[in-house]
């Protein structure tokens, strides 16, 4: 005989119904989404793989409500927000999380609670992003208000993945939720209501792709040059090694400083000390620093243990000075490479520099897919 469901299981299969109907996309996740009921918790949650849900609170809500509230948690889940918190203050992570999700749901015409934290200008970024821009004096002064804790450290039986979970359970989630995202994505596009909104792009690849720090990536730029850009200098061609391995050659790394005043300190400090650390571990590096707004100040060489020189600037941007300097005092047949620290908002060179460059861009600045050229990181903790 089969048991009947319960009120609340027949309203849950009318939630996954109804958003099945209305977004292919988000009703597909929904569907990977567990759900468990549990009381213990005031409204609603996620630890990263079930919904967590209080019955009598989600009895109590219309049924544009549960449907709002429901997808709010599987969209915390499905974009990994759980095991990306990992390491963060939470409740500034749950608010940053909360923002961009709530932007998600307010475009695609979902119910939002009237207290529910809003922000026009940071709802299309990363929450990585928002989490960073949050600390800024602007935004400590808003108090923004999290009024439902629902990315969950435990669960009540204390068998959740959390944010201490270990790096091979959290693979697991990880793998989990972004196979759902393809399929989601698949059925998406093959189904009448064609491909995911572009508004929804920049946190989708926020998971979609592989989540290298940027100081990872900042050393494996600078470290491996000779290797992975051989094409810029031709005495390395043909020869697989890296630059710890060679005997009295050099890369001159240049670096610019973004200085109009939309840096913040503590980011050049984290960003130029890195750029020491490298220096420290590889003596084959030789560094010359400027800060840039309208025009290049420097050069200033950075070795491993000098003082940083104070910034100099405080006007507009403009990237050219900086490019026309490397042209002019530098020479591009030996091997060079270039990292630019911005927001990403100035005026760019017309020609493509003829070294390779790395754009590391501050929380909130330009999209990658704007920069002319080179390639681009982005600078969140």
């Amino acid at each position: 005989m089969t048991e009947r469901k319960s009120d609340f299981e027949r309203s849950i299969s009318a939630v996954r119904t109804h958003l099945c109907a209305r977004a292919p996309f988000f009703g597909s996740l929904a569907l990977f989404a567990g759900v468990k009921a549990d009381d213990q918790i005031p409204t609603i949650a996620t630890n990263g793989k079930d919904i967590l849900i209080n019955r009598q609170f989600f009895a109590a809500l219309t049924p544009a409500e549960q449907e709002g509230f429901f997808l709010h948690q599987v969209l915390h889940a499905a974009l990994l927000h759980v095991p990306r918190g990992r390491g963060r203050e939470k409740e500034r992570w749950n608010i940053a999380a909360d923002i961009v999700v709530n932007g998600i749901l307010d475009k695609e015409g979902y119910s939002l609670p009237a207290d529910s934290p809003r922000d026009l200008m940071l709802e299309s970024r990363t929450v990585e992003e928002v989490y960073d821009l949050l600390q800024q004096p602007y935004y400590v002064s808003r108090c923004f208000q999290l009024t439902n804790p629902d990315l969950l450290t435990q669960l009540s039986d204390g068998s959740l993945p959390t944010h201490e979970t270990s790096p091979a359970q959290q693979k697991i989630l990880e793998d989990f939720w972004r196979n759902a995202q393809e399929q989601a994505r698949i059925i998406a596009e093959t189904s009448m209501h064609g491909t995911l909104p572009s508004y929804f792009n920049r946190e989708f690849g926020a998971v979609k792709a592989s989540q290298l720090n940027w100081r990872h990536y900042l050393w494996r730029f600078l470290v491996h040059t000779p290797m992975d850009f051989s094409g810029f200098d031709r005495r390395f061609i043909g020869q697989r090694i890296y630059l710890d391995a060679l005997e009295g050659e050099s890369v001159q790394i240049v670096v610019a400083v973004d200085t109009s005043g939309s840096i913040m300190d503590e980011q050049i400090r984290a960003f130029l000390g890195e750029v020491q650390g490298i220096l420290r571990a590889y003596p084959h590096l030789k560094c010359d620093l400027y800060f840039i707004d309208t025009e290049a100040h420097g050069p200033h060489r950075l070795t491993a243990h000098s003082p940083l020189p104070t910034p100099v600037g405080g006007g507009g941007t403009d990237f050219r000075p900086f490019f026309e300097q490397i042209e002019r005092n530098y020479d591009l047949s030996a091997a060079l490479v270039g990292v630019y620290l911005t927001d990403g908002y100035g005026e760019f060179p017309e020609t493509p520099p003829r070294f390779p460059l790395l754009w590391v861009v501050t929380a909130g600045g330009l999209d990658a897919e704007y920069f002319r050229f080179g390639e681009v990181i982005r600078l969140v903790n």
